[in-house]
């Protein structure tokens, strides 16, 4: 009986003390708005807010002060739109056709025809604007490059 409870707690020990670790969480740093994003929208802003958001926008982004001013902060500071013309440049990465719309709020959302960045509303594609690291796409048959930079530079 004595080898049974022997080899019973040689089998059972390495659970144990498995189930006794800690896991060390790297916090994520505190997100750190720059000044621009206090600064009121403009008319483009409002208009690719309302856009994406419909009749929710009242809802979900202007009654929410966090939600406002990290899309302020996406529109003005984290989507960079690049041309590159040299060959060497180039990247290989997502085409923006990859990239789903987000058509939670308005279910008949339509991609560009054509790509423009004047006009580009980022918030309309369903990018990972809260992931840690920054991400590229290439917009389709086109040079140019999207770049989103993490929140979190």
């Amino acid at each position: 009986m004595t080898k049974f409870f022997t080899i019973l707690i040689f089998l059972l020990l390495p659970f144990c003390l498995s189930g006794q670790q800690t896991v060390k969480k790297i916090p994520l740093k505190v997100i750190q708005f720059d000044d621009n994003v206090d600064l009121p929208l403009t008319i483009k802003e409002r208009q690719q807010i309302d856009e994406v958001y419909g009749d929710q926008a009242e809802k979900y982004v202007y009654s929410n002060a966090f939600r406002l001013k990290n899309i302020k902060d996406i529109l003005r500071n984290r989507v960079v739109i690049k041309l590159i013309t040299k060959e060497a440049d180039k990247k290989q990465c997502k085409n923006l056709s990859e990239i789903p719309l987000l058509n939670s709020f308005v279910s008949n959302i339509e991609r560009d025809k054509t790509f423009d960045p004047k006009k580009f509303n980022p918030l309309k594609y369903n990018f990972a604007f809260n992931s840690q690291g920054s991400s590229i796409y290439h917009v389709d048959n086109t040079n140019y490059y999207i770049i989103i930079k993490s929140q979190y530079q």
